[in-house]
């Protein structure tokens, strides 16, 4: 009897996965454990092995399709072993007359056709329920933000489209002004013309993309800036590199930063929260994560958990090992999920201060700028002011306006401010 390749439970909370490139093909022979497959699930690319020894009969899930844990991936058996051995059985009914999630080139089968997906596009599980509401509205699924476990698109987010959409609609209507009607033009994808070069997405690209436009159709972004004095921070790490690098350690900057946001969500538990509709989410774990670059490829975010019991050794430590691993992607789907907050360091390229993107469902996002000597205006204990060379550092807060107004937003960026400036 053939073999079934599942989609494996990769990690806690990872209930999907999209096929990104077979490593063998139908008719090919492959060894037991020797790799068959790459998936990708939040950016992380993993391999599946084989589970036996044999042929590859039969390939069920094609590349760009999305799986859920458990669906049949394949069929590994024995030359001239019919395709199909093996995939009767209770177990395989009851998984297949179960809901899927949608997927390249298909939809659940509960769901009526009408639904316009593009091909592209990994919604997630899609309950008979939204679909019908989709449909009988013409409702695109991947325009619509998802606010349930994960984003998964709830049956109150496509009703809330629906009625945003009809409002949108109303007010975008015609406006006379002296006897003339306004045109209303609609933004169209620019046309290929001669000499334009095409180069198709990544599957990260597309990934990156989706997530950006759906945190800005989720929360309202507002931006807060402080500048930061850096002087104890650099003594500090001048004072200590050394004896870092012993135990095998680089102590950078960016453990410092975490660091002071760790002491900012302390001291405002506010910020460390989720926006839900039936009231604020506040996590007790501070799981901190670090948005690392991945050079043309785009970024990902590992998240340090657990951050809030680290020492500045410790955290470093994780630091090192986090950026290491995420550009070998050697990263495991369980390092870039359960994140509470994200820090991101666009000065590494030269940028002073920036309007990052909020990682959803986080409340707020820190960008931290090129630290650079400036002149700067110092008031000693008795009151007199002088000016000084100092490295200087801005400090961007994005935040969900839903849950933190100004005041508050400053507060925690106060706080995080003066954990840096007041560093022993």
């Amino acid at each position: 009897m053939a073999t079934k390749v599942l989609v494996p439970l990769l990690g806690e909370g990872v209930e999907e996965v999209t096929v990104t490139k077979w490593l063998k093909q139908e008719g090919e022979a492959i060894n037991e454990y020797e790799p068959l497959l790459e998936v990708n699930t939040d950016k992380v690319d993993t391999e599946i092995p084989a589970p036996a020894s044999g042929v590859v009969l039969k390939i069920e899930m094609q590349e760009g399709a999305v799986a859920k844990v458990g669906e049949l991936l394949a069929l590994i058996g024995q030359p001239g072993e019919a395709a199909d051995a093996g995939t009767d059985g209770e177990a395989d009914k009851r998984m297949a007359e179960s809901p899927q999630p949608s997927a390249v080139g298909r939809q659940p089968e509960t769901a009526p056709s009408t639904v316009n997906r593009p091909p592209s596009a990994d919604l997630g599980f899609i309950s008979p329920v939204v679909a019908k509401i989709a449909a009988e509205h013409g409702v695109n699924l991947a325009d619509v933000p998802g606010t349930g476990l994960n984003g998964r698109i709830t049956k109150n987010d496509v009703v809330k489209f629906v009625e945003n959409r009809e409002k949108r609609v109303e007010s975008s209507k015609p406006l006379a002004v002296s006897g003339q009607q306004l045109p209303i033009t609609n933004y169209q994808s620019p046309k290929h013309v001669a000499g334009d070069q095409l180069i198709k997405h990544s599957l990260i690209r597309k990934q990156i993309a989706e997530h950006m436009v759906m945190s800005k159709h989720t929360s309202p972004h507002v931006l807060t800036v402080m500048e930061v004095d850096m002087s104890r921070v650099v003594k500090h790490r001048a004072a200590n590199k050394s004896a870092f690098a012993r135990d095998g350690v680089n102590l950078t900057f960016t453990a410092y930063f975490m660091q002071a946001i760790v002491a900012g969500l302390k001291a405002y538990p506010s910020v460390n929260s989720s926006w839900t509709d039936e009231g604020l989410l506040i996590h007790p774990a501070i799981n901190v994560g670090m948005a690392t670059s991945l050079g043309d490829e785009g970024l990902i975010v590992p998240v340090i958990k657990g951050a809030d019991g680290l020492s500045l050794l410790g955290m470093a430590r994780a630091v090192n090992d986090l950026a290491s691993r995420a550009r070998s992607k050697k990263l495991q789907p369980d390092e870039v999920k359960g994140g509470t907050f994200t820090l991101t360091n666009h000065g590494i390229s030269g940028s002073l201060f920036a309007f990052p993107v909020i990682n959803q469902p986080q409340c707020g996002i820190l960008g931290v700028g090129a630290m650079q000597k400036r002149a700067v205006v110092v008031t000693d204990a008795d009151g007199s002011d002088s000016i000084a060379i100092r490295p200087m550092v801005y400090l961007s807060f994005v935040f969900d306006h839903r849950i933190l107004d100004g005041a508050s937003a400053d507060w925690f960026l106060a706080k995080v401010k003066g954990t840096l400036e007041d560093w022993s």
